[in-house]
């Protein structure tokens, strides 16, 4: 299942500046199923595989199963690089139309800002998160500096 979104980071916000949607910390390990109309679900990874509706926790897993799980989350970890990407690329190109600066730093500052709160929202160290983020931020920059 891929999601495109061709919205901007302000159109996420309402009229005071804030997010309008507040982070979901029950998002978990299985995002990647889908609930049927049955009950049941199904894996959008490309498996094609039949779940039960019943997603066993990670300590009821075989070591085969966790690790099958982590394949899918770096599935979509990649779909996601990619999706981010993509919106990425595209704004280089309203920014040259524009003629605007390929550097933003206060837009930098605050996808740091809202990492380092994702990060705290789902309990993962936020130097990583941000080390990560500033990685992404990067090589987007490296791409549209190249791109002009």
């Amino acid at each position: 299942m891929t999601h495109h979104s061709s919205h901007t980071d302000d159109d996420a916000r309402g009229s005071d500046g804030t997010d309008d949607q507040e982070p979901r910390a029950d998002r978990g390990v299985h995002d990647h199923r889908d609930v049927l109309a049955d009950g049941g679900s199904h894996d959008d990874r490309g498996t094609g595989e039949q779940a039960t509706g019943r997603v066993p926790a990670p300590d009821e897993m075989s070591l085969d199963e966790l690790r099958d799980e982590i394949r899918g989350i770096d599935h979509d970890l990649v779909e996601l690089i990619a999706r981010r990407t993509y919106v990425a690329d595209t704004i280089a190109q309203v920014k040259d139309e524009r003629d605007l600066p390929t550097t933003d730093e206060e837009q930098e500052q605050r996808v740091m800002d809202r990492a380092g709160a994702n990060a705290e929202t789902y309990d993962v160290d936020a130097n990583l998160v941000k080390a990560i983020f500033r990685l992404l931020i990067e090589l987007n920059k490296v791409e549209q500096r190249e791109s002009r």
